[in-house]
């Protein structure tokens, strides 16, 4: 046995958020952590890795008990961790952020040249296409996720490494990359703790699973021996029926939105495409392929070269966020935490900000108003929170979803924009957030949603269009389409 942790309990200001924290990883094995947001893991993991001191229980590595105080411990022990939260230095090149700490020198200062060709060796051999002379801020979402796994699995004799999401912000192909390298990893003797909300990776990945629930132990096994519903009726605490609702929304011929010839130079050329009342339009593709472009173009984030866009087939400039607003299109991003919330704001100031006009009078905000329509969403979306006046980081990552959804909700669009909507999301709340999609386009509204799930687009989309390169290259009603036949698509 690599690892076995029993007992682990951990209280914040006397609210338990760790009761019976359990794991047992085998040398070798692929290790699932499974639960819903809330349910302990990040806690558990924390304490696992020095990040945070547990109040009680015991952890034995490698024969002998731990206790770790530091990050620093576990990590010159062996274990490493891949955090759900990227935190990669910005203004450093990806070699200088692959190898920080530990820079290669001679003479007593930086042996750029040595540095740069080990990045290089690292990435090629990983089968990660990034240029390691690029600074952070000028590589993708993706890359950058990509980049902290590199970094991680670089780590000089490293025994246990912990995954937390890290397929997140990744593609199939570059998915596909990572099970490698794990799969590698795993051969080798190495163990690895597995967290993902994405039962197909789980079953496809994985050899054994943990559940916690509530902050406590609930089962462990092999995923062999289980079905994809047995674990995630064990995750949730209930009956699993059917992921995706049934669609009842009446799919008509006239067009929410119609883009002709759109175009952002190096991103997108000629997009031409409709989305009709009643309909969600699934957009699918490889990371880099323009999907997440083509929507920020939308929006306004980015500035479109030429082209024109008709909402209810009336010209709109969509020239920055504050005219799409208005015009009704609202856009909830890919990175909630980057660019979807004010982390260090309250749940009723995070819903509030794109509709401060409508809550004003005279130039003054009406919080009555503003409370009694915060309460209505927190109602409406089952958010959960002790207070609206909660700072929104201290929320589960499925309830920090909901807030973006309901602020973008709030603005009242006719066109909701979605990018990666269940990203970290746990089963049950994606379970709600389809529900609402659902909801929002039975009214006679349209939906386009970017997605790197194909179950997701699969279960989710009236019609599907693939992405490549920057252009539309197929377009499908999806009726017996499979996920073999978005993939050879995209690829």
């Amino acid at each position: 046995m690599l690892l076995t942790a029993k007992g682990i309990t951990k209280s914040f200001s006397g609210v338990p958020a760790l009761r019976d924290g359990r794991l047992n990883l085998h040398a070798g094995s692929i290790h699932a952590l499974c639960g819903g947001n809330g349910a302990g893991k990040s806690t558990f993991l924390n304490i696992i890795t020095g990040i945070l001191r547990k109040d009680e229980g015991t952890i034995v590595y490698k024969g002998t008990q731990v206790d770790f105080q530091l990050p620093k411990e576990s990590l010159d022990a062996g274990i490493s961790i891949i955090t759900q939260e990227l935190s990669p230095v910005r203004d450093m090149t990806v070699a200088e952020n692959l190898y920080l700490g530990h820079l290669p020198e001679r003479y007593g200062l930086i042996h750029w040249k040595q540095l740069f060709r080990d990045a290089r060796e690292l990435l090629e051999r990983l089968g990660f296409k990034i240029d390691p002379r690029k600074k952070m801020r000028e590589i993708s979402l993706a890359q950058t996720q990509l980049v902290e796994i590199a970094k991680a699995i670089n780590h000089r004799d490293v025994s246990i490494l912990i995954m937390d999401e890290p397929t997140s912000a990744l593609g199939e192909h570059e998915t596909e990359v990572l099970f490698s390298s794990v799969r590698s990893l795993a051969s080798l003797g190495k163990g690895i703790i597995y967290v993902s909300h994405r039962m197909t990776e789980i079953f496809t990945i994985c050899d054994a699973y943990t559940v916690f629930r509530d902050g406590a132990f609930i089962e462990e096994g092999l995923i062999k021996e289980i079905s994809r519903r047995h674990l995630v009726s064990t995750i949730i605490g209930r009956d699993y029926q059917d992921q995706f609702p049934e669609a009842k929304a009446q799919v008509t011929e006239e067009p929410v939105l119609r883009v002709k010839n759109f175009s952002i130079p190096g991103k997108l050329r000629d997009i031409n495409l409709e989305v009709h009342k009643g309909e969600v339009l699934g957009i699918y593709g490889l990371v880099g392929s323009g999907r997440s472009e083509f929507l920020n173009g939308l929006y306004g984030l980015d500035k479109r070269e030429s082209g024109e866009v008709l909402l209810n087939n009336r010209p709109i400039g969509a020239r920055s966020p504050r005219e799409s607003i208005r015009d009704g299109v609202a856009l909830v991003t890919e990175d909630r935490k980057e660019t979807g919330l004010v982390l260090t704001s309250s749940v009723k100031e995070n819903m509030s900000l794109p509709s401060l006009r409508a809550l004003s009078k005279l130039g003054f905000i009406q919080h009555q108003k503003e409370k009694g329509r915060t309460n209505d969403w927190v109602n409406k979306l089952r958010i959960k929170c002790a207070s609206i006046k909660l700072q929104v980081r201290f929320m589960s990552g499925g309830n920090q979803q909901k807030v973006v959804l309901a602020r973008a909700l709030g603005t009242e669009p006719v066109l909701l924009l979605l990018d990666e909507p269940t990203r970290g999301v746990d089963a049950g709340a994606k379970q709600e957030i389809y529900g609402f999609i659902e909801d929002f386009v039975e009214r006679g509204n349209g939906v386009i949603m970017v997605s790197s799930e194909v179950d997701e687009v699969l279960g989710m989309s009236t019609r599907i269009v693939i992405f490549r390169r920057g252009r539309i290259t197929t377009e499908m009603n999806n009726q017996g389409v499979t996920a073999a036949d978005l993939l050879h698509a995209a690829s």
